[in-house]
């Protein structure tokens, strides 16, 4: 099975961004980050929603509704 452009951008953007919390030095955060930004601009091209967008967080939901700000 091949997972999809968008799925494979998703984890991608999604695991850099871990390590990129995980980085020892401020250089290898940057690096990390930079790579997120590329993953994130991909999804744009494929018009996919942005993984990190406030309204597209899973924190955003309480009981399985949307939260009331």
């Amino acid at each position: 099975m091949v997972e999809s452009d968008i799925r494979y951008y998703r984890r991608r953007a999604n695991e850099e961004l871990a390590a990129a919390n995980r980085a020892v030095t401020d250089a290898a955060r940057q690096r990390r980050l930079k790579l997120v930004d590329l993953y994130v601009g991909h999804l744009k091209a494929l018009e996919a929603p942005n993984p990190f967008a406030e309204e597209q967080s899973a924190f955003a939901w309480r009981n399985g509704s949307r939260a009331r700000n």
